[in-house]
């Protein structure tokens, strides 16, 4: 539904959605989503990035304006005012094992890639902000160059992650979720943020939607006070799960289907359009 009273938290995707094609926040975007946070309305990134790549959004916006962020597709809580992890859900070994097997006998000759937060020997999950990425022989990162460390296949297998990658450039991410999807069900949450190839699995029922409703408990909102910005799949359950889901005018066909409203592209000030209702 389209929410007729302003909003008490707005919620975020990064990439396709506040960023514009040239990665940054227009002017009119800041000064729609300042005036909301000015008026008392929270405000919350929710990215499938993990912390490490947040403090060049943060950076992009006024000071202050952004604390909050859910990260790794909900399995990550980050504040970026402080640099400090706060919380994480993770895939434990023998289901990044039993994935690892099931993508290596889908897609011959596909890569493997881990995220990680906390203690980087133990794997334990403490506060602070300690995040690694990991890939095996033949991953082929989606953005070009990265930051990761390569691994052995044992060793990125070992410990628990707050994300597994498996990457297949030749097909779609649409061809390998169809095809994962129905004999991974029960061990890990599968979707996907870029259409080329690149599937991402979380711990079983972790996404978007459920770091955005940790966020809101502990902000004292509710779902139907919260509106929801997204661009693909990855967003499908927190625009399903706000009272207002909002897909971009760029976003995957998918939320274009379930969302409440549609506005104008990432590149056309979207989240601007919708928020200057009511700020």
């Amino acid at each position: 539904m389209i929410a007729e009273n302003p909003p008490r938290l707005v919620a975020t995707d990064v990439d396709g959605t506040l960023l514009d094609d040239r990665d940054a926040v227009t002017p009119r975007t800041v000064a729609a989503l300042t005036r909301a946070v000015e008026a008392g309305t929270g405000f919350v990134l929710v990215t499938g990035r993990p912390p490490r790549w947040i403090p060049p959004i943060v950076a992009k916006l006024p000071d202050g304006l952004v604390r909050l962020c859910v990260c790794a597709n909900g399995a990550v809580l980050y504040d970026a005012a402080e640099d400090r992890l706060l919380g994480a859900h993770t895939l434990e070994p023998d289901a990044v094992r039993t994935l690892a097997t099931l993508a290596g006998e889908l897609f011959p000759g596909c890569g493997i890639g881990v995220e990680r937060v906390g203690n980087s020997i133990t794997g334990q999950v403490t506060l602070g902000t300690v995040d690694e990425f990991l890939t095996g022989p033949g991953y082929v990162h989606a953005w070009g160059a990265h930051d990761g460390g390569e691994a052995s296949h044992e060793e990125m297998l070992a410990r628990p992650v707050t994300k597994l990658l498996v990457r297949a450039p030749e097909l779609t991410s649409e061809q390998m979720l169809n095809a994962l999807a129905p004999k991974a069900e029960g061990l890990a949450d599968l979707t996907f943020s870029h259409p080329g190839g690149l599937l991402e699995a979380s711990a079983p029922g972790i996404t978007k939607a459920t770091g955005l409703a940790d966020v809101a408990e502990h902000l004292g909102v509710g779902a139907a006070e919260t509106i929801a910005f997204g661009d693909m799949p990855n967003d499908r359950e927190m625009l399903r799960w706000a009272g207002t889901g909002v897909a971009m005018g760029n976003a995957h066909p998918d939320l274009v289907g379930l969302a409440d409203e549609v506005t104008a592209p990432n590149t056309r000030d979207g989240i601007a359009e919708v928020l200057e209702r009511w700020f």
